[in-house]
């Protein structure tokens, strides 16, 4: 069994990752906010233990798996070892460039002594990463259960902050689309979405951010599920829509046009193309359950849980095999 250092950042990200069969050390003291979170109530396995940021000294760390570039002087001061030196290191990246996309840097980039991991090939392709070893481990998700029903004749998206972020989540894209089919928008900060896009509520509805169980259950209700972001890695969100048997219509940047498979939905750069997709799997309800059928089914093939831990096993393996040579 491997001990690894890793921080909660990403809620559904790390859901994924504390499922292998290791030990999994999460720093946890209110003191430090943002930066030891701990399991913050989820209900993940025994192996994902909380731990105060003054206990690391005196602990065995296989790894540490960073995702933030603070967090290796974090690990430095809290471990009393040097990350990449002492102890090998993983760097997570799991977002798009946010400067140029061909010509920005990674801040890992040019390092020997880590190995810089990418949540999709669209990253790997957009970072310049220099000579840094690099690996890419797509996401997989748990399976929320074949829960599509699409009695309601809506569409689904999830977006958190949609209004702030507004262009990146192709927040205003949800007017237009609009215009062919009513929208529910899950996630935080999204009580006012109707406003910030000038449509009734009718049209477009913030529903909030709803605990994750819950979540599913209200999303496998609407017929489609849309993805409107013009700028992100991939929307863990589009693949547990997949998941449930939904649908998918997509903006098609980034990696969602190699997640989407054309039987599972529609994937394109024209919203009028969009928009009518909405409308004819709203309109005809045996075609959406049979495109959410097929989504269902790419998505437990290349972005399961069990692909994603066994991916993750055979690299924590090497990269801690290399650190003992």
């Amino acid at each position: 069994m491997t001990t690894i250092l890793a921080w909660h950042v990403h809620g559904s990200w790390m859901s994924s990752f504390v499922q292998g069969p290791h030990r999994y050390l999460i720093p946890h003291d209110p003191r430090w906010g943002g930066w030891a979170l701990g399991r913050c109530g989820r209900p993940w396995p025994a192996g994902a233990e909380e731990i105060a940021p003054e206990a690391l000294a005196d602990e065995h760390v296989d790894v540490v798996v960073a995702q933030r570039p603070r967090e290796l002087e974090l690990a430095q001061r809290w471990l009393g070892r040097t990350p990449g030196v002492d102890v090998p290191l993983i760097y997570v990246e799991h977002n798009t460039p946010s400067g140029h996309a061909a010509t920005t840097r990674h801040p890992m980039a040019d390092r020997d002594d880590l190995t810089l991991v990418h949540v999709t090939e669209f990253n790997r392709l957009m970072w310049d990463n220099g000579h840094t070893r690099v690996r890419v481990v797509p996401h997989g998700v748990l399976d929320p259960g074949p829960l599509y029903t699409g009695e309601l004749e809506r569409a689904a998206t999830i977006v958190n902050e949609p209004v702030r972020r507004w262009r990146v989540t192709g927040t205003d894209l949800l007017a237009e689309l609009s215009d062919t089919t009513p929208i529910d928008v899950f996630g935080m900060e999204t009580d006012h979405v109707h406003t910030a896009v000038d449509r009734p509520k009718d049209r477009v509805c913030g529903h909030g951010d709803l605990r994750q169980n819950h979540l599913h259950a209200e999303v496998a209700r609407r017929r489609v599920f849309v993805h409107t972001p013009r700028w992100t890695s991939l929307g863990l969100s589009v693949l547990e829509a997949m998941h449930i048997g939904m649908p998918v219509v997509a903006v098609a940047t980034t990696e969602a046009a190699a997640a989407v498979p054309p039987e599972a939905g529609v994937v394109s750069t024209d919203v009028s193309v969009l928009g009518r997709a909405l409308q004819r799997f709203v309109a005809e309800p045996d075609l959406a359950q049979l495109a959410g059928k097929a989504a269902r089914q790419w998505a437990q093939t290349n972005f399961g849980i069990d692909q994603f831990v066994e991916r993750w096993d055979e690299l924590l393996a090497d990269t801690v095999e290399g650190g003992r040579r």
